[in-house]
């Protein structure tokens, strides 16, 4: 059975020649008609499935199309053409704490942003000791969010959502953030969903990362799935590919 399909998505954003600054130079940009625009495709004609209980991950250069895959799969974004269709619970790891109020507390928080990710609050109950207890941030339940860190703010989003249990998790190179005993419990976690037969797409450019956990992936290159099958070939296939003058 399939957890997602993708059927021939293209993407398309429009990069203004001129930039316009001001109102005024917008309005007298709108009436003279003189807005001109150059058509970047981030994607273009991308199809592929992955089926349920896979892991799979997405590798590429800057600017491949990788990040814009994944807001479509995560509904942040929608392709300009073709389809996709998600089968189950999805928790997207891209824009974290989407939602976060700094004047109330941890615990208020945990309330909204458990809500915004689907989850009851009888189930955030039953799951609040848990969620904290991952974060390390039980000492501060109850204190303001304008009071935490950027790290503390991550890591308290990082927990909710991974005990939202979904079914689906797209993951974007979001575990940079906190100390290495934090990102390996992350990991860990990780590895728990996928031996419970979870979904899992996995955009990163830590490539030890993505053969650890992925069986399968895929090469993006200028908006088009150049290769994609086993992940040690795919991997082979990205550095065999000629660089351009700066390291990306």
């Amino acid at each position: 059975m399939s957890a997602i399909i993708v059927d021939n998505v293209s993407k398309i954003f429009r990069i203004p020649h001129e930039k316009k600054t001001t109102v005024f130079q917008n309005v007298v940009g709108l009436i003279k008609r003189q807005f001109s625009y150059e058509q970047f495709w981030a994607l273009k004609d991308i199809s592929f499935e992955v089926k349920k209980g896979e892991a799979l991950g997405i590798i590429g250069r800057n600017g491949s199309g990788k990040s814009t895959l994944l807001k479509i799969l995560a509904r942040i974004l929608y392709p300009d053409s073709g389809s996709v269709s998600l089968n189950g619970k999805v928790a997207s790891f891209l824009q974290l704490g989407v939602g976060f109020q700094p004047e109330l507390t941890a615990r208020e928080n945990l309330y909204i942003y458990a809500s915004i990710l689907g989850v009851g609050r009888k189930r955030v109950e039953k799951m609040y000791d848990d969620i904290f207890d991952f974060a390390e941030l039980r000492r501060f339940e109850n204190m303001k969010l304008k009071n935490f860190s950027s790290g503390m703010n991550m890591r308290l989003a990082f927990a909710t959502a991974f005990h939202a249990v979904p079914d689906t998790l797209l993951i974007d190179e979001v575990f940079a953030v906190g100390d290495e005993a934090f990102k390996r419990k992350c990991h860990d976690r990780m590895t728990q969903f996928k031996a419970e037969g979870k979904t899992i797409v996995f955009v990163s450019h830590g490539l030890d990362a993505v053969k650890e956990l992925c069986q399968r992936s895929m090469l993006l290159h200028e908006g088009r799935i150049v290769t994609m099958g086993d992940t040690e070939k795919v991997i082979n296939d990205y550095l065999a590919m000629p660089r351009r003058g700066t390291k990306q």
